[in-house]
This record gives structure tokens, sequence and C-alpha cells, in this order.
């Protein structure tokens, strides 16, 4: 009997109002610095690949949010010098400071079609509900901000656990959050590995985000509560 449903953030939940490079284009080019976004947006996934997260648990949240910030900084530097490898910005401190409030904003996100109705759908049917999430410790806030409080009985991150997806400790973690079991369960996500083979490896029952027009969509496997 499923009894739980967890889901991934970004690419499922929530989305990107723009894609990332137009919004890393515009603060360069108040710089006077002219890159395409479509070269941002691939060197900005490449960045994101080759920089490890930071998942070891911080001991405070003011420490945690500064290692979250550290690596951030990071990605944006490896993702500039990558989309261009001979011009920088002229003053990086405050580009990536603009980025960073930027993505702290809800408004630079939105609520995937569906994504509200179907927690309530899920809810009043008696299910549990959370969030696993390699994303940083600004994840509670937007999804505050865009409508999920009262909607979900977790939200858990990576460095919540010391592992990100798609190692199978973050989800049991969540797991024991909500008192259920991996077969007692479904992941619905994005990502091909970190998601769905991952939630999978995990011993959940996962389903692909990205084959749903809306998350209303969805159909619950036999079984359900």
């Amino acid at each position: 009997m499923i009894r739980a449903a967890l889901f991934d953030a970004a690419g499922t939940l929530i989305e990107l109002a723009e894609p990332v490079g137009e919004t890393y284009a515009r603060h360069a080019e108040r710089q006077g610095l002219a890159i395409s976004a479509w070269r941002l947006t691939d060197a900005f996934g490449r960045a994101c690949q080759q920089t490890p997260l930071p998942v070891s648990p911080a001991t405070d949240a003011p420490e945690r949010r500064e290692v979250e910030r550290e690596w951030w900084r990071d990605v944006v530097r490896r993702t500039f010098l990558a989309a261009d490898s001979e011009r920088r910005p002229p003053d990086f401190d405050a580009l990536f400071a603009g980025l960073w409030d930027t993505y702290s904003n809800a408004r630079q996100w939105r609520t995937r079609a569906g994504a509200l109705a179907l927690l309530d759908r899920l809810r009043e049917r008696g299910l549990r509900t959370a969030v696993v999430s390699n994303f940083d410790s600004r994840l509670g806030g937007l999804l505050a901000d865009l409508g999920f409080d009262g909607r979900l009985d977790a939200i858990v991150l990576a460095s919540d656990v010391g592992a990100a997806k798609p190692a199978p400790e973050i989800f049991h973690f969540a797991l024991e959050r909500l008192h259920v079991a991996p077969h007692e369960a479904i992941f619905v996500g994005d990502d091909p590995e970190r998601d769905l083979a991952a939630a999978e490896a995990a011993g959940l029952v996962a389903i692909d985000a990205t084959a749903l027009a809306t998350l209303t969509d969805l159909r619950l496997p036999e079984g359900t509560a």
C-alpha cells in the first residue's frame, strides 16, 4: 500500500521563470559584458556537474548558508569561465551578489502546473508528502512563498543528511521522517539518474515528472491508501 509521496523540487514541483542563461546574460550586460544566453545555459549545466555538492551537515544555519553560498559562487565563476575564457565580469562580487539575490526571490520561480492541486489531492487521500532535494537552504522559504505551506510534511535537503541524490541515504532519511517503508512510497522527479534510478534503487516507486503534461495527470499505483 502506498502511504507517502515524495517529490524533487526544482524541475518537478517548481521551475525557473526563465532559462538560467537569460538571467545570467542580463546580469552580465549590466557590467558591459555581452555573452549569449545559450552559451551561459550550456556552461551552467557543465559547471554544476563539475562542482561537487557540499553535503557535509553544517553545525548551524548561518554556517550552512555560507557553505552553500560559496558553492554557488564557485558554480557562477565556472559558468562564466566556461562560457568565455577570455573575458571576465568587471566586478564579479557584485554580479554574484545580484544573482544570489535574484534566485532567492520567489518571483524568479513558478509553481509547476498542477503541483498544488496534486498535493491537496494526495493529502485528502491520507498520504504523507515530502520534498527530497539537493537544493540549498533557501528552498523552504521559496516553497512557502510559492504556496506550498501546509501541503508538505517534510522538506529534506542533502545538507540535512550529509548525502545528496542519487545516494539512497537521503531517500531513507525522508522516509524515516514520514514513518513509512520504501515500498510504501512513490518518488516523483525529473532527473533520470539522480531522481528516477536513485529512487528505484532505494526501494521506492519512481514516477517521471517529465512524462506528465501537468502534475494532476499523475496516477497512483494500485494499492494506494
